[in-house]
């Protein structure tokens, strides 16, 4: 197994590269890795980086670039996953499964029927480092090529008027009926892609770079008001079945579909 490491753009330089912070400690004092021993450096920017160990020092790691490439586990969207947020730590499960599934960022969204709050700012930063090392880990096992952000908490509003900029916004609804209609919002998400292959080309393969925004309500739903509001700004209002999905399972569910659908497209 060949493990893996994100740096910034900064720390690549002429063919080397600097490995600093946490990461120092993992490499020496838990995977016991010695000079010549081999790794994947990703910038997060879709470029992977294979090297050889040439320096371990105390506070950084130096490695050597042997070829680089362009990552291909990226899906051809950049997908915003909007999550009402949900009480105790199921907002950990969410970002790392997300990840997984190819989630480029994630939003806390304050919602009507919210239970959990983020109290107060420095509350709120801790809480997002904490979400980011968890997004991190999952970038990693599941080898991206990007490094997913977690963002500022916004309200319901606010990441509406967030959406109104991207490409396509869906948002999984109890008491939408209708598979039928789902069906044909996934369809013509692809054809959207496709329409679109000539232009906007994504760095991360030769699919163009759409944005699809997803909205998760929190533990009690979304209210109806706010499924409106959503409508006439032009969310695509979809079913998941008949039965009522907690919301960490609705993300996962959306998220399962779109993979299967956007690589069923790009192996055509």
């Amino acid at each position: 197994m060949v493990y893996r490491f994100y740096v910034q753009s900064e720390q690549i330089i002429d063919g080397r590269i600097l490995i600093s912070g946490v990461d120092v400690n993992h490499i020496k004092n838990v995977l016991r890795m010695k000079l010549g021993e081999t790794l994947i450096i990703c910038d997060g920017k879709g470029m992977d980086y294979h090297c050889e160990i040439i320096s371990l020092g105390k506070e950084e790691i130096w490695v050597k670039e042997i070829s680089h490439s362009l990552t291909d586990t990226e899906l051809p969207v950049k997908i915003t996953l909007f999550q009402g947020i949900p009480k105790k730590d199921k907002m950990e499960l969410i970002i790392q499964k997300t990840v997984e599934l190819g989630v480029t960022e994630v939003v806390p969204v304050t919602m009507k029927r919210c239970v959990a709050k983020l109290e107060d700012e420095k509350k709120e930063r801790k809480k997002r480092e904490r979400w980011q090392m968890i997004a991190e880990a999952a970038a990693k096992q599941s080898r991206r090529g990007i490094l997913p952000i977690v963002k500022p908490s916004m309200t319901y509003i606010q990441a509406l008027e967030r959406a109104k900029k991207m490409n396509m916004v869906l948002i999984p609804y109890e008491h939408e009926l209708g598979m039928k209609h789902t069906k044909e919002v996934f369809q013509k998400m692809v054809s959207l892609i496709d329409a679109k292959k000539d232009s906007s080309v994504s760095p991360f393969s030769n699919l163009p770079n759409i944005s699809i925004g997803i909205f998760i309500g929190p533990e009690g739903g979304f209210e109806l008001e706010e499924i409106e509001t959503a409508r006439k700004a032009g969310a695509e209002i979809i079913s998941l079945g008949k039965r009522i999905l907690r919301t960490e399972t609705a993300g996962l569910s959306v998220f399962s579909i779109l993979m299967y659908e956007l690589e069923c497209n790009i192996e055509k």
